[in-house]
């Protein structure tokens, strides 16, 4: 069975401080979370520009940077799936990216969608993909393999056939580029997920999970409700089909990860419902 685990990203707001970064772990172990996937904004002092792009995108990073995050991980009893990082730091020094991966014990480094980048030109994307075929070469020569992590940019069409998510998994080297699936973003793009899954087949060795829905009770306003990420099981995205795909592909961990929307604001009470799903199907 593949791991049960939830993205730093998630947490910004509670783990501002050693104090509250332990109680916080603590919970999400309690809950049945057996890992967590570390990002290098939230284990690393971080400069202004950076909080502000993450923040806009609504997810805020914290003040955990200066944070052990490997002590607070080993004393929480939880495993590091992966380690997300950026395709810069990458193409700068692919060896000392390995060596903090193999520290926390992940053989996976991830990148995801780039900041300011047309995935709408096609001659862009093939770039791309020869940048992460460079950049998983090098990092298989340290022993850590490298997946990249979708929203819902990839979805633009580059050419009347191909969208620039086409372009990425046919020009990237199995050998060096896999995938981590996020379903949330291509159901919110408007593709089908299921679909995509399939197509990735064994390429997908990591899925970050979500649910997508309303949470408007009673009347609205409007027949028109907004959607938003929601609790496992509590949306209307097809989980149980996405779940039975992942694992006939083996997928080493399912990741929980939403931005906002939370239970009475709380990511971690948000993470302690959406568990409950997790672990009907997991254990």
């Amino acid at each position: 069975m593949p791991i049960k685990a939830i993205q730093q990203f998630m947490l910004g707001t509670v783990l501002n401080n050693e104090t509250q970064a332990r109680e916080t772990l603590a919970t999400l172990k309690a809950a049945g979370y057996d890992g967590i996937e570390l990002c290098g904004f939230m284990i690393h002092p971080i400069g202004f520009v950076v909080k502000l792009l993450t923040r806009a995108a609504g997810m805020p990073v914290g003040k955990g940077g200066n944070l052990d995050w490997g002590k607070l991980v080993r004393e929480a009893g939880l495993e590091v799936v992966s380690l997300h990082t950026d395709l810069g730091s990458l193409e700068r020094d692919a060896k000392a990216v390995a060596q903090e991966a193999k520290r926390f014990g992940t053989k996976y480094v991830v990148i995801t969608g780039m900041y300011r980048f047309d995935y709408g030109c096609e001659d862009a994307v093939r770039n791309l993909a020869v940048r992460l075929n460079q950049a998983g070469e090098a990092l298989l020569e340290e022993g850590v393999e490298l997946l990249y992590h979708n929203h819902n940019c990839e979805l633009r069409w580059v050419s009347t056939e191909k969208r620039a998510y086409d372009v990425l998994l046919e020009e990237t080297d199995p050998r060096f580029v896999n995938f981590e699936f996020d379903s949330y973003w291509f159901t919110e793009g408007g593709a089908n997920a299921l679909a995509w899954m399939q197509r990735l087949g064994s390429r997908m060795k990591l899925w970050h999970i979500n649910d997508r829905g309303s949470r408007v009770q009673g009347a609205s306003v409007t027949p028109i409700l907004k959607t938003d990420s929601m609790e496992l099981g509590t949306g209307n995205m097809d989980l149980d089909s996405l779940m039975e795909q992942a694992l006939q592909v083996g997928v080493d961990a399912v990741i929980l990860e939403s931005h906002r929307n939370w239970i009475d604001g709380s990511p971690v009470k948000s993470a302690q419902v959406s568990a409950q799903f997790l672990n009907r199907i997991l254990g």
